[in-house]
């Protein structure tokens, strides 16, 4: 019997926490079993168990404490699932309690029912395939050939070309084999839609999985998987990849390229397509990465033939492709034909589109009213007093609002400053555009879709099935309406401002802005239309520009890999970046100082920085950042643990000591 258990608490703590087990739990205890334990100054928190032994601890001046109470009697964690978070844990260097935190449901029922333990598999149902097209067809037999020699196959298929019936037929092989699959998504957004279209093939074998739903939801789905009776499919956004699977044989990861499977905040900051692959790997799964646009990294993995790769270069029904108008912001501006956001040109084609009783679709990448006033005598900016950063107009809340920490007051009615009034706004925002667009088309049905009109299920459940029933005439959206939203009516898609989305500091500005515009163009035209695209840009002549146009991702991203290559990025090598955080402006200074200088003793040149990211202070936390441009053949793992040390060695000064030293690997 064990007399001691190795516990994994959910504290940002780096190993595992050493418990010695009561005589009358000693039989009872075993790995993946949830333990109630004694921690810190707290009376009690919740642990995993992840191994028994009995090892005490080899230092007499350390008390072990005592297990207080083995919450379940089956685990409620797989072998499976421990070894992931701690391959996450080292690979994305964080602690596995972080990982633990991010990966279990707040409330997980205290033990399986008795009806769960005994339940016996579902009968299978007989499954209604959609029938595939010629090209699909051919597309469904190379994925299959493929994973003859690799487990790993990227699908690129121009938007509406039907991939989704495609993995609707590599699910049914699946399940015929007794296999499960997880299919993965970067929005919540997109799982509406989809799970209707899988329901009405596969049933009640599917659950849904994602943070919209109530913590109680998400435990009643883990219980479910753990049980006799799991289901058999999984959709959901990145925190699926944490569920337990008792045979997963297939992973689908639609929309691949999509930044929304990398976790920013908290840690882990784990990217779910990685982690996705990684858990598929280790359970002798198959994978599909799925999209229009791939990331530049999967494309290039495909190339130099890590990857499978397949690509479907027809729509579906034989649809064309959207036409690609381009509209010269600059000359509209001059001819003053400008009103507001819009051209005269787009203008036309909405009302022509409303007028046959089409709907339309436009694209703006901010939300809110306005990105920033200003005083138009002094020139006046609000900024956040907690965050380096102006703040947002949101006019029918009649507030600013930081879009970093949430802080909101009132609009001013005139500037604090100098007392004019002339308060004027500048840019637009998705508010703006629909404000704006319902004074030109009034008898028009509009909606918008942005982080502040979905802040709940229901609401975006809403506004995607007015618009799919034709409730709704013009949708109006930021990047929410660039995913894989079929819709059958759209006649016109506008892209009010092209250009700016390359302005941006991130050597992927030019992969996103690509992949975006691509992917919202491709809303337009389905069934037996082609439909038209009106792109608006200040500069007609951006390379970028006319590889939309053209279709031509193979241009954007040769382009970049020559780019990537000179100036040594990924995927030519591997990016590390180190948060420094800090509430004082002179001691950030000196601690991105002095850690800097500690970096380049250990790795030399490789080291970048230290420099202030575009907001230098969030939540009164001043910011800087230190990059690490690492070779593909370093010895990571190594490199990770000095990251560790030095950060321990500068936490451990008294003058440091309330800094927060993080690590973002593979950063987005």
């Amino acid at each position: 019997m064990a007399e001691f258990v190795d516990v994994i608490i959910p504290v940002p703590l780096q190993g595992l926490f050493t418990y010695a087990l009561p005589s009358s739990l000693q039989m009872q205890a075993q790995a993946g079993l949830r333990v109630i334990v004694p921690f810190g100054n707290k009376k009690s928190v919740t642990g995993i168990i992840v191994r028994t032994h009995n090892n005490p601890i080899s230092d007499p001046a350390v008390h072990v404490k005592e297990v207080i109470e083995i919450v379940d009697q089956q685990p409620c964690i797989l072998p499976s699932q421990l070894s992931l978070w701690q391959w996450i844990a080292d690979y994305y260097a964080c602690s596995i309690g972080e990982v633990f935190k991010a990966a279990v449901p707040a409330k997980l029922k205290k033990s399986l029912t008795q009806k769960e333990k005994n339940a016996v598999q579902q009968a299978e149902i007989p499954i209604t395939l959609p029938v595939l097209s010629q090209a699909q067809d051919k597309a469904l037999i190379s994925i299959k050939e493929s994973w003859l020699k690799r487990s790993v196959c990227l699908l690129q298929g121009v938007t509406s070309s039907g991939k989704t019936e495609i993995y609707i037929h590599l699910i049914a092989d699946a399940l015929s084999q007794g296999k499960q699959v997880l299919y993965l998504l970067p929005e919540i957004v997109l799982t509406s839609q989809l799970t209707d279209r899988l329901q009405a093939v596969f049933g009640n074998r599917l659950g849904v999985y994602h943070s919209k739903f109530t913590d109680v939801q998400r435990s009643h789905v883990w219980q479910k998987q753990l049980s006799a009776s799991p289901f058999d499919i999984i959709v959901g956004v990145r925190s699926s990849v944490f569920l337990p699977f008792q045979r997963l044989g297939l992973v689908i990861v639609d929309e691949e390229h999509e930044v929304n499977f990398k976790q920013q905040e908290p840690a882990p900051r784990y990217n779910a397509r990685n982690v996705a692959l990684v858990m598929a790997a280790r359970n002798h799964a198959l994978s599909l990465l799925g999209t229009a646009t791939p990331s530049f990294e999967s494309f290039f993995l495909a190339r130099t033939n890590k990857y499978a790769l397949v690509q479907l270069t027809e729509r579906f029904g034989q649809v064309q492709m959207p036409r690609i108008e381009i509209v010269d912001l600059k000359e509209q501006r001059r001819k003053r034909l400008l009103q507001g956001a819009f051209s005269s040109r787009l203008i036309e084609e909405i009302r022509a589109a409303l007028d046959a009783k089409q709907q339309v679709i436009l694209f703006q990448n901010r939300r809110g009213y306005a990105p920033q006033i200003q005083c138009h005598i002094c020139g006046w900016v609000p900024t956040c007093p907690r965050c380096d950063v102006p703040m947002t107009m949101h006019a029918r809340a009649n507030m600013l609002t930081c879009h970093y920490c949430g802080y909101t007051v009132p609009i001013p009615t005139c500037c604090p400053a100098c007392e004019n009034k002339d308060l004027r706004q500048h840019g637009f925002g998705t508010e703006r555009i629909e404000d704006d667009i319902h004074k030109l088309f009034p008898q028009a049905q509009i909606a918008r879709m942005d982080l502040d009109t979905t802040t709940t299920r229901q609401a975006y459940e809403q506004i995607i099935h007015d618009f799919a029933s034709g409730k709704t005439d013009i949708l109006v959206g930021t990047q929410m309406v660039t995913k894989g939203l079929d819709f059958e009516n759209v006649a016109v898609v506008g892209i009010l401002s092209a250009d700016t989305m390359l302005h941006q500091p991130d050597f992927r500005a030019y992969e996103r802005a690509y992949q975006m515009m691509a992917q919202v163009a491709g809303r337009a035209g389905r069934r037996n239309k082609q439909g038209l695209v009106i792109l608006q840009t200040m500069d007609t002549e951006l390379p970028l520009i006319r590889q939309i146009v053209d279709n031509d991702f193979d241009g954007a991203y040769h382009e970049q890999m020559l780019e990537r290559r000179q100036f040594a990025y990924p995927p030519f090598t591997r990016l590390i970046i180190v948060y420094i955080k800090h509430r004082q402006r002179s001691t950030i200074e000196n601690l991105a100082r002095e850690a800097t200088l500690e970096l380049r003793r250990l790795l030399g040149t490789r080291v970048l920085g230290p420099d202030e990211p575009p907001v230098g202070r969030v939540q009164n936390m001043y910011i800087r950042r230190i990059m690490l441009k690492l070779e593909n053949a370093l010895p990571i793992t190594k490199i990770k643990e000095q990251l560790w040390n030095v950060r321990q060695s500068l936490l451990d000064q008294k003058t440091y000591a309330s800094a927060h030293i993080y690590f973002d690997v593979d950063p987005l």
